[in-house]
């Protein structure tokens, strides 16, 4: 069985066999992948342990891609390893980051996944602690009371979008399974969906945008935007469902 779900931003209360009855039939053979913002990784120390051997602990594998809000300088210590077809990271033996442009399969189907999206919640601004005037600008917007910004290295990693490299990545897997995949997975939808749900594009989403006109797919599963919505019959927003879809 493989399963969905939305941005859990380190709350992992979705999984627990009241709100999730499913799992008291599923073994680490089964999966949930969390379409990004997982937030297993965010402080880098003690407390993601204790939050990564709660995971390894249910009953079931979780694999997530990552969303703009992972700390990606922790993620980078891990090795990347191969899994059913893809590259990933084990944060534990069934707690697996998805690499950003691979294909896998699963229980016979092919799934793309692609990490990543703009922050959208930085209206005061990225606060960098090296800068000179940085006590200066956090006091005077917490004095304000203005708490939309984010802190470089705290809250907020440059990695939270693709690389060039990414890019490539993801295109050459593509051609090696001729555009066509099972499902599509991702942190962020395309442009075009970007657009009717009144948020800016960027070079992710006109990346996305191509490969939702080049691919042939089932369907298409993203979060980011914080709501459970069918955009269409084929594209799914997902935040706290869980869906089964194998």
């Amino acid at each position: 069985m493989v399963f969905i779900t939305g941005d859990t931003h380190r709350n992992f209360s979705r999984f627990s066999p009241d709100r999730f009855p499913e799992m008291r039939g599923m073994t680490k053979a089964d999966a949930v992948i969390i379409c990004g913002d997982c937030g297993v990784l965010w402080h880098g120390g003690q407390r993601d342990e204790i939050q990564l051997e709660l995971l390894e602990d249910l009953p079931f594998t979780i694999a997530f891609v990552d969303g703009n809000h992972e700390n990606f300088a922790a993620l980078s210590r891990y090795p990347v390893k191969e899994w059913n077809g893809g590259r990933v990271q084990f944060l534990r033996p069934h707690v697996i980051h998805l690499v950003r442009g691979q294909v896998f399969t699963l229980e016979g189907r092919t799934f793309f996944t692609m990490g990543g999206a703009s922050s959208h919640d930085i209206e005061d601004g990225i606060l960098d602690p090296a800068a000179p005037d940085y006590y200066e600008r956090l006091l005077r917007l917490l004095g304000e009371g203005r708490r939309q910004y984010r802190i470089v290295g705290q809250s907020w990693w440059p990695e939270e979008l693709p690389s060039e490299e990414e890019y490539a990545e993801a295109r050459r897997n593509l051609d090696a399974h001729g555009w066509a995949v099972d499902y599509i997975i991702t942190h962020s939808p395309p442009s075009s969906i970007v657009e009717s749900l009144d948020r800016p594009p960027d070079a992710l989403t006109d990346f996305l945008e191509e490969v939702r006109q080049k691919a042939r797919y089932r369907r298409w599963l993203f979060g980011h935007c914080h709501g459970d919505q069918a955009i269409d019959e084929r594209h799914l927003l997902l935040w706290k469902e869980v869906v089964r879809i194998v």
